[in-house]
């Protein structure tokens, strides 16, 4: 049986790929901040309240940290990734909360074969992620390298 992998001719540009939702915890966001953003805001909850984030807020870091996990489990795990060069856009448009649920969807924005390494495509990806109500707390945009399929191999075929 052939392993069906995404490739780089599965990135039409307007393809979307969603998010599994996921709620970060009081003790997560702590964690997170205690060993990467230790500022108060991120390490208690009544030094968030008096902050303008409104309560315990996880860093900005710590959502882009999330929000590269839901990457991975919507389409990099099943995928011929070779990874980013580098992102283009990083914005936290709204805090995220303790206990706060977050999903989202990511989606190509556009797609080429590389010049240099034609066995290689370049995909535009912007990536959104939401809480509860909907509203995007954090929106990515960013290159990502992806393998042609082989001539005959087995790929996901989006």
């Amino acid at each position: 049986m052939t392993d069906a992998r995404l490739a780089f001719e599965d990135f039409t540009p307007g393809r979307r790929f969603a998010f599994a939702q996921r709620t970060l915890t009081a003790d997560e966001i702590v964690a997170f901040a205690q060993e990467f953003d230790p500022q108060p805001m991120h390490l208690d909850e009544a030094a968030g309240r008096a902050s303008i984030l409104g309560g315990l807020a996880a860093s900005g870091w710590h959502t882009s940290a999330v929000m590269m996990r839901m990457l991975y489990e919507a389409y990099i795990a099943g995928s011929t990734s070779e990874g980013s060069p580098g992102v283009d856009v990083m914005e936290w448009k709204r805090p995220v909360l303790a206990g706060d649920t977050l999903g989202g969807h990511c989606e190509v924005l556009e797609a080429r074969v590389s010049r240099s390494r034609p066995e290689i495509g370049i995909v535009r990806i912007r990536a959104m992620v939401t809480n509860q109500r909907g509203e995007t707390v954090a929106l990515c945009e960013f290159t990502h390298m992806m393998r042609l399929a082989e001539k005959g191999a087995d790929h996901a075929h989006g």
